[in-house]
């Protein structure tokens, strides 16, 4: 047998060594830990993360003899000290960094760790923006400040506050979590209005004077968003200051229960601070896992071993050992090798007192986070799972409400279910359908141990009353005025808006601010435009609702239904001798009367040879014949129709005459009651038709709609201030330097009309809208005004004020003309007239028809017992023709012995 080379079994016996070695387990893995030691949070977290690594390393079923070691750094909240931390943990190749609890530390490790290519899983740094995709190494394993603050959004909308002022420390934790609270608020269409940042460290007096300056915005919905180890001095703060009362409500995050539960006896004097405040406890589902462990905290509390009470916090970081040991054994399972390189950049540094050039990258750190993102078991917080954000996926939000001495809970809230009275894995797990648009929660008691939900918002005080412009009307002041410069206004609108305001629960000191130069009327567009831009906070007058006010303030239910109209001259034509020949047009005229004539004639025709009222003198025969059909009208005619083509006849004339003389008496009553109009104008249409001038009272919505709606130019358009140009400019009309008509709203119009009795209203209303109350978007005294102004309409109040200002001297009848009432024309009954028109041709045609026949019959008759028939007839055309006549004017006796009234 050959014997092997010696370079063969040279390379056989490394790679053997070399597979030796990569396949053996390393004894010990060093895991860093940077957190706060004398924390809240860290004072949990410490002893917490201490027995998981204790469990770890006890627990022959995972890392397989392998110690997992915690090498803790004290970070003394400092991101300097964190920096410093950072680097000092990953000098030991550590494989996995547990932390930190600051997000502020958090943003800067996570740079360091992903250049190091180190997973950094932290269960305390909840700001948002650490799961950015800049950060491609941060996992965290507690709930992002997303979920929070949605389910702060959602506790806000559930007792229907919309503005809030936010209490929050200024930095990366504080910025971006109420950042995302608003931008949560803004979905549920509230809003944080007043901020109160305050920066890290920050002495009691700086916070007192922030809380203070607080006290005069509208908003009493607080929301405190701090750090758990400062977060209890702000409500001694605010007792201090009165805003511990029923006036005020307090919302607080996660810190506050955090800082509660740490606390191994809570002091009964903090939690008479806290009375009403409502707070958002981490919801981790019970199990029996949990209950050993807070049992066996417990006996370690007293064995004076671990210094702090349990809280969520210290729940979350034994989770986070046992899932950092989990991913290492997945990792180790598989035959990697724990190797760290060096990282050429840093090698190649020249030697510095940092040591930078020592630092290693993890060669297996991708890996090894991989596998912690895909991580899932059952924990002592629960199910643990990593959304795609990198973030677990958290059991939800308990709502907990202080009362007294205790910590009560009021319900819960999770993605799931939103807002309810059950834990929401006992609504997930039985599947029962919950609908998010039904929220629950039980009973809560508010600041001053009061059960009634406070209302949340002040509009003001005596030290900052409410600015209320007021415009200074120079025309039509019955509306709104000011007093001879004096600051004191009076008018109708005046007396809506203190009626409405006594009606309201509680007080609203104000102060009215007047508005305009008192020389013309002010612009109302201009007026709401302040208020938009809190220039001043409400106005009140005769604000008409329009588009484009809507858009930037809120407005009042209307207290007056209004429009705009069109006014004009008139004048009245009662007087008129020949006013009943106003109902019909000639047209109408002429052919009705030669009907009359024609069915004379007709009728005279078809009755002449059988009825002797038809028959007699010729003069006779013409007064019966024209007299007949005209006495009709008023059923006194004494001749009587006998044949059936005569009656037939007469019926659709009878017919006729009904619906003719119906609409002659109702035209003419309105032509002899209805004021007439001087000019062509007969609504909107006509008046954009022509090319006339229009006038448009000064400071009204008017001319913006004229031009911008109706596109009516510049050029015609004439501004009116009073109401005696009003009646100058129609007076003079169109063509001698005046108007046309005059476009206003109803309320001013009806007021000039009861002072002018010739004018008067054209057409219809042609828009619809109101006047009312303006506020600030937001505002919640525009819906309890609105409210207010409805009961002064239920009871009456409204109606009585408006008769206190327009009916002193008793109601003045509107001088309203829809329009002209049109002449009837021929067109409206050509079909009535050519139908019995129709029926008499018709008639007189068989008529003559049948008198043929029976001449025919006749004159045979005559030939047969003639005696000179043998003889052949001479007789010529003419003659013929005068016999037939001769034969209809002979009498014929009728069969019917009792003639029937025509």
């Amino acid at each position: 047998m050959a014997s092997v080379p010696p370079a063969l079994l040279f390379i056989f016996i490394c790679n053997l060594l070399n597979g030796y070695v990569n396949c053996q387990r390393p004894s010990v893995v060093n895991v860093g830990v940077v957190f706060t030691f004398d924390s809240v949070i860290g004072r949990a977290a410490k002893g917490a993360m201490e027995i998981a690594a204790a469990d770890v390393n006890a627990d022959p079923n995972i890392l397989n003899g392998t110690q997992l070691k915690l090498i803790m750094e004290d970070a003394n909240c400092s991101v300097f000290m964190g920096f410093i931390d950072a680097f000092q943990v990953v000098e030991k190749e550590v494989v996995t960094i547990i932390g930190p609890q600051s997000s502020g530390i958090a943003h800067m490790m996570s740079s360091v760790a992903s250049g190091l290519q180190v997973p950094l899983i932290s269960f305390a740094a909840t700001d948002p923006t650490l799961s950015a995709l800049e950060y491609p190494f941060f996992i965290r394993s507690t709930q992002s400040d997303n979920c929070q603050m949605a389910a702060m959004a959602d506790l806000i909308d559930y007792y229907g506050w919309r503005k809030v002022i936010a209490v929050y420390v200024d930095d990366d934790y504080g910025r971006n979590g109420i950042s995302v609270l608003d931008d949560a608020l803004a979905e549920k269409m509230s809003k944080i209005s007043y901020k109160v940042a305050f920066r890290p460290g920050a002495n009691l007096d700086h916070i007192a004077d922030l809380l203070n300056k607080s006290k005069l915005i509208g908003p009493r919905v607080y929301v405190v968003h701090v750090s758990p180890d400062s977060g209890l001095a702000i409500f001694s703060i605010a007792q201090h200051l009165e805003m511990m009362t029923s006036d005020y409500v307090w919302f607080a995050t996660e810190w506050l229960c955090a800082t509660l539960d740490s606390l191994s006896h809570v002091n009964q004097t903090s939690l008479l601070l806290l009375q009403g405040v409502i707070g958002l406890r981490q919801h981790t589902p019970q199990s029996w896992q949990q209950k050993a462990f807070v049992s066996h905290w417990k006996e370690l509390h007293q064995q004076g071993l671990v210094s702090s009470g349990l809280n969520a916090y210290g729940l979350y970081a034994y989770d986070t050992v046992w899932a950092v040991a989990h991913s290492i054994n997945s990792f180790l399972n598989e035959e990697r090798n724990l190797t760290f390189s060096f990282m050429k950049k840093l090698h190649d540094l020249n030697a510095t007192a940092l040591q930078l050039k020592n630092l290693k990258i993890f060669d297996g750190g991708t890996d090894l986070r991989d596998r912690l993102l895909q991580m899932n078991f059952t924990g002592l917080t629960g199910k643990v799972q990593f959304d795609t954000d990198r973030n677990l996926i958290g059991g939800g939000y308990e709502i907990i409400n202080i009362d007294k001495s205790a910590l009560n809970g009021i319900g819960y809230w999770s993605n799931y279910s939103g807002l309810s009275v059950e834990p929401p894995e006992t609504l997930k797990q039985g599947q029962r359908s919950y609908s998010r648009l039904n929220p629950k929660l039980n009973d809560a008691t508010w600041p001053g141990q009061t059960i009634e939900k406070p209302r949340g918002w002040v509009i003001a005080d005596k030290e900052r009353p409410l600015r209320i412009g007021v415009p200074k009307r120079v025309s039509f002041v019955e509306f709104v005025t000011e007093e001879h410069q004096s600051h004191k206004f009076d008018g109708y609108c005046i007396d809506v808006f203190n009626a409405a305001r006594e009606l309201i629960p509680y007080a609203v000191p104000y102060i009215f601010v007047a508005f305009g130069n008192s020389q013309s009327n002010p612009n109302y567009n201009e007026l709401v435009r302040m208020v938009a831009e809190d220039v001043i906070d409400g106005a009140v007058g005769d604000i008409a609702i329009v588009t484009n006010r809507t858009k930037i303030a809120d407005f009042t239910q209307p207290y007056v239904a209004t429009g705009l109209v069109i006014v004009a001259l008139i004048s009245n034509k009662k007087s008129s001798a020949w006013v009943f020949l106003r109902p019909f047009t000639v047209e109408m005229w002429c052919t009705t009367a030669a009907f009359f004539v024609l069915i004379g004639v007709v009728i005279w025709i078809l009755e002449h040879r059988i009825n002797k009222d038809f028959r007699g003198p010729l003069k006779q025969q013409l007064v019966t014949m024209f007299l007949f059909s005209f006495s009709t009208l008023f059923k006194t005619n004494q001749e009587y129709t006998m044949s059936t083509l005569g009656r037939i006849v007469m019926m659709l004339w009878l017919f006729l005459l009904m619906v003719v003389t119906s609409s002659y008496t109702a035209s003419l009553t309105s032509f002899l009651t209805v004021q007439q109009l001087s000019s062509p104008i007969t609504g909107i249409d006509s008046l954009i038709g022509s090319r006339w001038p229009i006038g448009y009272q000064v400071g009204s919505f008017a001319e913006s709609y004229l031009k911008d709606s109706l596109h009516i130019p510049s050029s015609r358009l004439v501004s009116l201030g009073t109401p005696t140009e009003y009646e100058r400019a129609l007076r003079r009309g169109p063509t001698n330097g005046g108007v046309a008509a005059i476009v206003d709203e109803l309320p001013y119009v009806e007021l000039f009309l009861s002072k002018q009795k010739d004018f008067a209203i054209i057409g219809q209303m042609f828009t619809k809208n109101g006047w009312g109350f303006v506020f600030q978007r937001g505002s919640p005294l525009a819906v309890d005004m609105s409210t207010a102004i409805l009961r002064l309409s239920e009871s009456g109040k409204l109606q009585e004020i408006h008769d206190k200002w327009f009916c002193k001297l008793g109601c003045a009848i509107r001088g309203t003309l829809k329009s002209d009432p049109n002449e009837l024309q021929l067109s409206s009954f050509w079909g009535l007239y050519l139908l019995c028109g129709a029926f008499s041709f018709s008639a007189f045609l068989v008529f003559i028809i049948q008198m043929v026949r029976q001449f025919v019959r006749h004159k045979r008759k005559q030939s047969e017992i003639s005696s000179h028939a043998s003889e052949p007839s001479t007789a010529h055309c003419c003659q013929v023709i005068y016999n037939f006549f001769d034969f209809i004017d002979e009498k014929e006796e009728c069969n019917n012995s009792e003639p029937q009234a025509g």
